[in-house]
């Protein structure tokens, strides 16, 4: 069987989510998630979640897959992923690979080296290094160690400069060759890149109803319900995500609830246009126009044409 795959991106609040139930109902296709906020169980309203009746009905990935005190990684995603693409063509369908988050794309597309796992002890002798001689000198060692790195990283940045000596004292080999040797999951797949791009003002009308549209459907409630978990704190990538670290906040009484409000409007503009701006950075992206009103129907007849011609 043809193995392909669509990827389509897309800043947060530009209408993935329904473009891709839209495709996946009018054409073979089965749901990845590319979000690094939806594998958290327990975290619904704030990463507008699909429903158990939408999930029920077009089989999705990659969601509520972890607790949200677990730390889940890109060399994770990348490996879930591509066993779920696998599932979905020994079935004989296509994955839709659906979502914001960037990272998770780029470690698709481009690879990611296999590195190994943070030690305590290394990492403790790096610091005392620092702490006698200098981040500088640290940095110093690294260059004559492996220079692409040296010139790569600051010499100020202590948290990459350490992550590359560590990576050499545990394996011996420099962070650059281990880089090298990274493949993408897609080396022997079609691949079709999509980018929703919508009008940055409507783009913005969105965001904002958005998020209040989810505060009235109970996001205080969701949040404060994490919060009183107690092994739960704002350092937990999960509480990182955009929305729930405003909120945690005024649950912690930093903040009124809409001073929260505000802030995490203007924090996911901001990723917003993050998102918009690595989207236009891809060479192989098509990129469309969000609000178009034939964007649904030129893609089920693009796709249909292309990945899908001959489908029976």
């Amino acid at each position: 069987m043809r193995r392909a795959a669509v990827l389509l991106m897309g800043p947060t609040g530009a209408g993935k989510s329904d473009l891709a139930l839209t495709l996946a109902e009018r054409l073979p296709f089965e749901i990845i998630s590319v979000d690094s906020a939806l594998v958290y169980r327990g975290m619904d309203i704030g990463t507008a979640k699909p429903s158990a009746a939408i999930r029920a009905r077009i089989p999705h990935h990659l969601i509520d897959i972890r607790d949200p005190v677990t730390t889940y990684s890109a060399g994770e995603f990348v490996r879930d992923a591509g066993l779920a693409m696998e599932q979905i063509w020994s079935r004989g369908r296509q994955p839709l690979l659906v979502g914001g988050t960037m990272l998770y794309f780029h470690a698709l597309t481009e690879g990611i080296a296999e590195l190994p796992a943070g030690d305590v002890r290394v990492r403790a002798d790096i610091d005392r290094d620092a702490v006698a001689r200098g981040w500088p000198a640290v940095h110093a060692d690294l260059a004559r160690i492996d220079p692409e790195a040296g010139l790569r990283i600051h010499a100020n940045d202590s948290q990459r400069i350490q992550r590359a000596l560590e990576v050499f004292r545990l394996t011996g080999r420099t962070i650059t060759q281990l880089q090298s040797l990274r493949a993408s999951v897609f080396a022997e797949t079609e691949v079709q890149e999509i980018a929703l791009v919508p009008d940055r003002a409507v783009l913005h009308a969105n965001i904002a109803a958005r998020f209040r549209a989810m505060l009235a459907a109970g996001l205080l409630d969701e949040v404060r319900g994490l919060f009183a978990r107690g092994d739960l704190t704002r350092e937990h990538p999960s509480m990182r995500a955009v929305g729930y670290r405003q909120i945690w906040s005024y649950l912690e009484g930093s903040s009124s609830l809409a001073d929260a409000e505000t802030k995490a409007i203007v924090a996911t503009r901001q990723l917003a246009k993050r998102q918009l701006t690595w989207l236009r950075r891809r060479p192989r992206a098509r990129l469309l126009e969000a609000a178009h009103p034939n964007v649904a129907q030129g893609l089920v007849d693009a796709l249909s044409r292309s990945i899908f011609a001959g489908w029976t």
